[in-house]
């Protein structure tokens, strides 16, 4: 393993190599306020970010990454187009030992805000990483959350069910099972359908009210419009079949980018609410080839970035050692417009940016050389 030194030494070269294509140098806080960003993290950071509390600034939090701590100060200083870097540790709990990750480590990324051509900073930044990732061989894949959105917006069906599906899309098993419900593969019970009929009628909020106590945070009326929304979720019409099987499609490809661009425009006949987000994924595609990027030795996943952090909403990307799926990313990123639009108050600010992890690096590195020893 390398010593702490020597990842410090390399997250600096990275560091460097960012400030060479015209990023400023920051450095967040370690300790960040927690009942602002933990909610932006998702459900796996959240369950493993290290929280304490202070008498004075109330809970907070080590920082689990530094892309929402740069955010936060990019909207504080209200600056226009902006680059960033960083390099330093984060922090995570981890529920195994495994090679790889560790409660502590460092990373060192590079973040563009407010570039005026999206598409050409998405292609840079892609660029950029696997220019510095080019000497350990990894395997790179790529994504768009943009694509899944769009077809949840399009699809035919009421409000509240897209709302549900759009809530989920970054929990893929729970997306699962709420498509399988709305497609009536998984229909709702007769019996329950009655029981909600019955207590509709028969426990309106004044019923409720009457009872006695009410037992739980829920007040009757809220009670009696959760039973209202229950029973209108039973009478709606299933999903159409094929809506479903286009997003079943759209979910199964794992292409070259160009051969997953001609599936998609395929399934976008039929939804044409695809389209705007294929398009810009052509330009993409187009502004990395311009920077060099060899896609044919790229994989596209369109269910890709479903797990990771949920502040991604658009082009994602990472690098992966081949034939150790026991490892993370050595580095990954994306495109976190949504983001900027929450922290920043309304105003939205097309970023993207990405992150390294020095240290996996220099032990990939190291194996590559022949097994050298760390000292």
């Amino acid at each position: 393993m390398p010593s702490k030194d020597q990842v410090r030494a390399e997250a600096a070269r990275l560091k460097a190599a960012f400030v060479a294509a015209g990023a400023t140098a920051v450095d967040p806080d370690v300790l960040q306020p927690a009942d602002t960003l933990l909610d932006l993290y998702g459900e796996d950071i959240r369950a493993r970010a290290y929280v304490t509390a202070d008498p004075l600034r109330g809970e907070q939090m080590l920082r689990p990454d530094f892309t929402v701590p740069v955010v936060q100060m990019h909207v504080a200083r209200g600056n226009g187009p902006a680059r960033y870097t960083y390099a330093g540790e984060v922090f995570r709990r981890q529920e195994v030992a495994e090679p790889g990750r560790s409660n502590e480590y460092f990373q060192a990324g590079f973040e563009v805000f407010d570039a005026p051509d999206p598409a050409a900073a998405e292609a840079e930044v892609f660029a950029r990483f696997a220019e510095l990732m080019s000497p350990l061989g990894l395997r790179a894949a790529m994504g768009d959350m943009g694509l899944l959105t769009a077809v949840v917006r399009g699809l035919d069906t009421t409000a509240a069910r897209r709302a549900a599906l759009m809530r989920h899309i970054w929990r893929p098993k729970r997306f699962r099972a709420l498509l399988d419900r709305y497609a009536g593969r998984r229909p709702v019970a007769a019996s329950r359908t009655a029981l909600l009929e019955r207590m509709r009628k028969e426990v309106p909020a004044q019923a409720i009210a009457a009872t006695g106590p009410v037992i739980g945070l829920r007040t009757p009326a809220e009670i009696a419009h959760r039973i209202e929304t229950l029973q209108e979720e039973a009478r709606t019409p299933p999903l159409a079949a094929r809506q479903v099987a286009l997003i079943d499609d759209l979910l199964s490809i794992r292409e070259t980018p160009a051969n997953a661009l001609a599936r998609l425009r395929d399934i976008a006949v039929d939804l044409a609410a695809l389209d705007p987000a294929l398009d810009r994924l052509e330009r993409r595609l187009d502004a990395m080839r311009a920077h060099g990027v060899d896609l044919d030795r790229v994989e596209f996943e369109a269910s890709y970035g479903r797990t990771s952090m949920e502040y991604y909403d658009g082009f994602v990307f990472g690098f992966y050692a081949p034939g150790r799926p026991h490892l993370p990313p050595v580095a990954s990123g994306g495109r976190y417009d949504a983001l900027t639009r929450i922290l920043g108050r309304g105003r939205e600010i097309p970023a993207v940016g990405g992150m390294i992890r020095p240290g996996l690096a220099l032990e990939l590195g190291a194996e590559i050389a022949g097994g050298a020893t760390w000292t």
